[in-house]
């Protein structure tokens, strides 16, 4: 999956936006005001951060060569998904819908309740 589709399919995610507070170079994507993937060009190739529960985590790190725990992030709770071929499309089309829906479920009851009755459950959390 290139970097366009990629983008594509992150701002596809309900209520999904795109930030640039580290730099035009950096696009950090939200929703309800909370990161759920970060997409950056680093080292040759693009990198996407994305939140993971602590077991899978380290279950897809065993799995994949391109998944390393998160770059500058809390290495527990996030990876960095180098885009060099290495995860199927299939699995990091997964990864990143699990990031968003654990972004949604952490949030504040109301935001989270006044997401659902928008979008429904089955959107928000795949």
């Amino acid at each position: 999956m290139d970097a366009v589709q990629l983008k594509k399919h992150l701002v596809s995610k309900p209520e999904a936006v795109v930030d640039y507070p580290f730099g035009h170079d950096i696009h950090v994507f939200k929703v309800a005001g909370k990161m759920f993937a970060l997409l950056a060009h680093r080292d040759g190739a693009d990198q996407l951060n994305l939140k993971c529960e602590p077991h899978e985590a380290l279950a897809l790190r065993m799995v994949f060569n391109d998944v390393q725990p998160g770059y500058h992030m809390n290495k527990k709770h996030w990876n960095t998904v180098r885009l060099r071929g290495d995860v199927p499309d299939s699995e990091l089309v997964r990864m990143i819908d699990r990031s968003y829906s654990l972004v949604i479920q952490g949030l504040k009851s109301n935001l989270r309740r006044d997401l659902e009755l928008r979008h429904g459950p089955d959107k928000l959390y795949q």
